[in-house]
């Protein structure tokens, strides 16, 4: 075992303690006693079952990031890569090939290891506290229409990531940088229009109040909305959300239609206002440059990393190629990643807390986006009282808590 090997090791294992302790402290927080702004919006009954569903929840994922530790760690130290890799070059393809094969082969163990969890999630647990609307057929559907694009999107941008490292030499980085940039700005414009009606249905909001509401309220902040959305959220699932999505004229704003039966035309005004309120602040924009920047140091680091010996010797492997040190590199960027993913967690939230002003401001109605998300947690089951810790290392989004004291504030 080399000193690269090491240092992966302490960080998966310090990775998953911080994750583990994050839990417990989140756990440690449940009350008994009902946040005072929650007074006559949850009953005793459903409030239990909330932190019932965190506790469910959290244990379950102990299970399975154990699970998967275990198994990486069976596969890394019975010299699985090396194995694998053998098979992949004993088809005596070509290397572009060869990575194609032995990174597909990953995904499928992976997909393969992961397939009970998720159903185990769905028809278990989340049958269990009201939430599943999945069927087995759904379900199926999903998991065949999401290898699907992996295959077609996915695959040609490997091969030309694998090709550029592969032929393109000491300028490599820069132009899988350019190419993956220009991949995620396409998918804005792709996935409203292409990919996201594979999964669900989109229908027009239909004539009436709430339309009329809608448009009025983008009229009076010169937002260029020409239609707004209602996708069947309930076919998988009686949770509630909304998003906005895409660019130009590919640009959809989605009401999920569970929203909608929960909300008054006020509150689902409000809740649109917010995500407009992304919209003019520019939020989707700067994260996506943001990523695409970060996507670039990635990148660079790589190209010093790919060929480096000692990061093969770490996983027992005699022959270096750019595929295996593409799968490398990344467990090796793993602490980069998690400090990177902690800033964007901070910068969302603080996105957040902007859009929930820009909502109540522009809309002159505090109490609708305060009403919207109570509503909202409770129907979701949200936890009310996370820990600064956990909402620190995993939540896009402020506690429910944090961000109705802000609203009442302004």
């Amino acid at each position: 075992m080399n000193f690269i090997a090491v240092i992966i090791l302490a960080v998966i294992f310090a990775e998953f303690i911080l994750n583990l302790i994050s839990d417990f402290l989140n756990l440690r927080m449940l009350r008994s006693d009902l946040p005072d702004a929650f007074r006559g919006w949850y009953d005793a009954d459903r409030y239990r079952k909330s932190q019932e569903y965190l506790r469910v929840n959290t244990r379950f994922g102990w299970v399975v990031s154990t699970f998967d530790l275990i198994i990486f760690l069976i596969f890394w130290f019975l010299k699985g890569f090396p194995f694998l890799d053998r098979w992949v070059y004993g088809l005596n393809q070509s290397p572009v090939i060869d990575g194609i094969i032995f990174i597909g082969a990953l995904v499928i163990i992976k997909t393969v290891i992961s397939l009970p969890f998720s159903i185990y999630s769905t028809f278990v647990i989340e049958e269990r506290f009201g939430f599943n609307k999945t069927t087995w057929s759904t379900f199926v559907k999903d998991l065949i229409k999401g290898l699907f694009l992996t295959v077609i999107f996915g695959g040609p941008l490997l091969a030309g990531i694998l090709a550029f490292f592969e032929y393109a030499g000491t300028g490599a980085w820069l132009y899988c940088w350019i190419a993956v940039a220009l991949y995620m700005l396409a998918v804005q414009y792709i996935a409203p229009t292409w990919i996201m009606p594979l999964f669900n249905k989109f229908t027009l909001l239909e004539e009436g109040e709430l339309k009329q509401a809608i448009f009025s309220y983008a009229r009076s902040i010169d937002f260029p909305l020409k239609n707004v959305f209602v996708m069947d959220g309930s076919k998988r699932s009686e949770k509630s959300n909304a998003f906005f999505t895409g660019f130009g004229k590919h640009r959809r704003i989605v009401l999920f239609d569970t929203l909608i039966k929960q909300h008054t035309v006020s509150e689902l005004v409000a809740v649109l206002a917010h995500e407009m309120g992304h919209y003019k602040k520019k939020h989707i924009q700067k994260t996506l440059i943001i990523g695409i920047a970060q996507m670039g140091v990635m990148f660079f680091l790589l190209s010093l990393f790919i060929s480096y010996q000692g990061l093969f010797d770490a996983f027992y492997m005699d022959k270096k190629s750019i595929y295996a040190g593409l799968i490398f590199f990344g467990l090796l960027y793993s602490p980069v990643e998690l400090f990177t993913g902690i800033l964007m967690q901070m910068f969302s939230r603080k996105n957040e807390y902007e859009a929930d002003k820009f909502s109540v401001e522009t809309t002159k109605d505090q109490s609708s986006m305060v009403n919207a998300l109570k509503k909202l947690s409770v129907h979701n089951l949200s936890n009310l009282l996370p820990h600064p810790m956990y909402v620190f290392l995993n939540y896009s989004h402020p506690p429910v808590l944090k961000r109705i004291e802000v609203i009442e504030n302004l």
